[in-house]
């Protein structure tokens, strides 16, 4: 799997004489105008998105924030110690451009996209529902509740925007910070807000009273669609 982190997508129309000037400029130690970073970057994610492609790899997006908001904090601290924020940055239009051009194109691998704020929720959703084209179930995923998300309420809202607008017996589930062993836990976590998330609607009617039933989608949600999704062998039952 591949890991690309930004605040948005993007997805500027370019051509290779402006990437030359881009990256001339780059090299000479001189910041391009915004313009053409854009440009820049949009070049980049595509062609890095076209190798996962070639690759057979997944992608991960994971987008939204807002980072080193406290100057002086970042000036003593460096970056990444603690003042980054959910950010509100244009993703809709920018998001549909990047998968559409790399559909037109037959180059779209499969994807994970995470959000940081809740507001994206539905946008998200709905937006990677254009791109499922049938070759892989559930090909474009809507990826767990992630950073300020990851909590109980931010967790519930993501399974349920999942729920309400694409289908959430083929969700991959919850992914896990490796570099921590403390971060395991948050799988367990995940497990008891999801059981308890879909045994209260069964209580109210709104699913099945059938255990097994709901029971075999959890362990699917749980473990067995992030096995078949990345091509885990499965133990024999």
């Amino acid at each position: 799997m591949s890991d690309h982190g930004s605040n948005t997508f993007f997805a500027a129309a370019y051509s290779s004489s402006t990437l030359a000037a881009a990256f001339s400029r780059l090299r000479r130690n001189q910041q391009p105008d915004a313009e053409l970073l854009l440009k820049f970057r949009s070049a980049l994610l595509y062609e890095l998105a076209v190798m996962d492609w070639e690759k057979q790899w997944t992608q991960q997006f994971h987008v939204g924030p807002l980072r080193n908001n406290n100057t002086r904090m970042y000036e003593t601290l460096g970056p990444d110690t603690g003042f980054d924020s959910m950010g509100d940055w244009e993703l809709a239009r920018p998001m549909a451009r990047f998968f559409d051009r790399l559909e037109r194109q037959q180059k779209l691998a499969r994807t994970i996209v995470y959000n940081i704020n809740p507001a994206h929720n539905d946008v998200v959703v709905t937006m990677l529902g254009n791109f499922q084209d049938g070759s892989i179930p559930g090909k474009m995923q809507y990826g767990a509740a992630w950073w300020f998300l990851d909590q109980k309420e931010g967790i519930e809202r993501q399974l349920n925007a999942l729920s309400n607008h694409g289908l959430l017996a083929r969700f991959v589930g919850m992914l896990t910070d490796s570099r921590s062993f403390l971060s395991y836990s948050r799988h367990e976590y995940f497990r008891r807000i999801l059981c308890n998330l879909l045994g209260e609607e069964m209580q109210q009617g709104l699913l099945p009273d059938d255990l097994e039933l709901i029971g075999s989608m959890v362990q699917d949600i749980c473990y067995r669609n992030a096995a078949r999704y990345f091509g885990f062998d499965l133990p024999a039952v």
